[in-house]
């Protein structure tokens, strides 16, 4: 079992949120990995969904770096929904 690559569980806790990370679990292929995540996170009905994805696959930015990365949307104001004006009749965009 040391040998099975590691995925990353996340779980909707009910329709409507987003998922959120809860733990990691090892497992030879995703059907059973999706098994084990039910089965570890989800024991008390604690979620309406779940996904399971390979470690390995997730590719992430580096904390020590995220000046870099993040800078050049600063000069991009029309990315930003307070650069507009919304009409009073506007409620939800």
């Amino acid at each position: 079992m040391s040998d099975w690559p590691l995925w990353e569980v996340f779980v909707r806790a009910k329709g409507g949120l987003a998922h959120r990370h809860v733990g990691s679990v090892h497992a030879p292929d995703a059907e059973l990995a999706l098994r084990h995540a039910r089965d570890t996170y989800t024991r008390r009905q604690e979620g309406v969904s779940l996904w399971v994805v390979a470690s390995a696959a997730i590719i992430a930015s580096d904390p020590d770096q995220s000046g870099e990365l993040f800078e050049p949307a600063a000069d991009k104001v029309y990315r930003h929904p307070t650069f507009y004006d919304i009409p009073d009749v506007v409620k939800h965009i």
